[in-house]
């Protein structure tokens, strides 16, 4: 019998033996960075053009690499091999790279001047806005009698005090953040200040941007005479003037401004600045988005209209003081006490009226007020202390109202607070506390003046100056509820300072 016929082996497909060739790509743009770097921190390269080059010329890394992968494709077909492939870290690589090119491109195209000048950064916080050169200079020329001073300074603080004589003096205080010297010392030269005369205006521009776009601050130390009116412009700096007759007008933001020993108007338009004025003759008015205020010492009236972010404090005003924002509505006669104004809480002593305060969501407290009073609150307390009584109307939404009047004093109320009490220290005065609603109507002694009184869910309290004082008073030490032994005199409080 035949054997059966054998099917040949099947052969195994043979083994792949060409090797793939390894990339050169990675390293060579390891080394490239690492010697940028090195250049970098030995001092050769300055690391600000470094960064100005990256964020304008990142893509040409992708190139490199893609020709590298090119070449590295050619060789290996020409040597019958695998070329290298994109591995899991190299896609990872060029897609950080990407985000981070992208990024640094519009950093560099954002305008960090202007961030600094918003958040009032000193050249001196941050070291990668470039070096800092510094400069002087100086401009003197006659100041013909009543011409009035212009000064435009872009970029820096403002300093005016009187001169003796006829002059104008400047001192210029010039600070450049540049790369080099040699671009600061261009700068500087195209950025010198310009004293010019037309008319009966003397104008002083700082030329802070003569040289183009660039961070050049000029602080300008300024000698005029004192009859002088100043007009003040700068976008990023502090305002100082000091001993002037003539008015002042001053436009500043993102800086402290400061007006002292003023005879003229002074008019303030700020920019989330803060303003301090002392010492004036005559009217002061403040415009615009303010921080703080503090105003003392004022001959005139005063005028804010604004909105004010952080604190108003007012001292010793001779005439009408009228305050609008979009919260607070204010206006009266004199302020012979001071004022103190913030967010929650207005604080005043001192006053006189009439009065009108109209606001919302702030705890009010005026002590010594005189003449009529009209007051409209809610979210917030009231308490108001009476000298001298005049016509008042007070109405409050969610808060208790407490009204002080002096002891004597004769007077009709009309008072009513609904889902609240009314208390009162004039027993002449019956109070109907039936319902939802407590009322009190009536007149006190001869009559007089009209009280009116309304709350929405709070208490009306209607008492005697007196009672302040009473309250005042410490309370008697308790007495004690057992023990063998009488206590012995309590030892005098020593007194020992603040």
């Amino acid at each position: 019998m035949a054997s059966p016929v054998q099917p040949p082996p099947v052969q195994p497909p043979p083994m792949y033996s060409r090797r793939c060739r390894r990339s050169f790509s990675g390293p060579i743009i390891l080394i490239s960075i690492g010697i940028l770097f090195l250049l970098g921190t030995m001092g050769v390269l300055n690391w600000s053009h470094l960064g100005h080059w990256f964020a304008h010329y990142w893509p040409v890394i992708l190139i490199i690499a893609g020709v590298i992968k090119l070449l590295e494709y050619q060789a290996a077909q020409r040597e019958g091999a695998r070329a290298p492939g994109l591995g899991v870290g190299s896609i990872f690589l060029i897609i950080l790279l990407i985000v981070v090119g992208l990024a640094a491109t519009q950093m560099s195209r954002f305008d960090w001047g202007e961030l600094r000048d918003n958040l009032n950064i000193d050249d001196n916080d941050f070291t990668w806005f470039g070096q800092k050169y510094t400069y002087e200079d100086q401009l003197s020329q006659a100041f013909p009698a009543g011409a009035s001073l212009h000064v435009n300074d872009t970029r820096g603080a403002v300093n005016i005090t009187a001169s003796d004589d006829d002059q104008i003096r400047v001192l210029v205080h010039k600070k450049i953040n540049a790369d080099s010297q040699s671009d600061a010392d261009k700068w500087n030269g195209g950025t010198k200040p310009q004293l010019t005369t037309s008319g009966g205006i003397i104008t002083l521009n700082a030329n802070n941007q003569g040289a183009g776009d660039h961070w050049v601050a000029e602080d300008l130390d300024i000698t005029v005479p004192r009859k002088a009116a100043v007009v003040i412009s700068t976008r990023s700096g502090d305002v100082n003037v000091t001993g002037r007759d003539g008015d002042v007008q001053i436009s500043d933001q993102h800086g402290d401004v400061s007006a002292a020993d003023v005879n003229g108007k002074i008019s303030l338009n700020l920019d989330h600045s803060s303003a301090r004025v002392s010492q004036a003759s005559s009217d002061v008015s403040i415009e615009g988005r303010a921080n703080d205020v503090s105003l003392e010492d004022i001959k005139g009236g005063v005028h804010l209209d604004g909105e004010f972010m952080e604190s108003v404090k007012l001292a010793r005003i001779e005439q009408t003081v009228i305050f609008k924002s979009s919260r607070t509505d204010m206006q009266f006669s004199r302020l012979d006490g001071d004022l103190d104004l913030d967010s929650g809480d207005l604080q005043a002593s001192n006053v006189a009226g009439p009065l009108r305060l109209i606001t919302r969501s702030k705890d009010i407290r005026l002590t010594n007020v005189a003449g009529d009073v009209r007051l409209e609150d809610s979210n917030g307390s009231v308490e108001l202390h009476m000298t001298k009584l005049g016509s008042i109307q007070v109405e409050n939404r969610h808060g208790d109202i407490q009204l002080y009047v002096p002891d004597k004093a004769g007077f009709q109320v009309d008072a009513r607070a609904r889902g609240g009490e009314i208390e009162t220290d004039f027993d002449a005065l019956k109070v109907d506390s039936s319902g939802n609603t407590a009322t009190a109507v009536g007149s006190i002694g001869s009559g007089g003046p009209h009280l009116v009184l309304s709350n929405e869910e709070g208490t009306i309290e209607l008492r005697k100056g007196s009672s302040v004082a009473e309250l005042a008073e410490p309370p008697a030490p308790p007495k004690p509820s057992h023990g063998p032994r009488a206590p012995k005199a309590p030892t005098p409080p020593k007194v020992t300072e603040n």
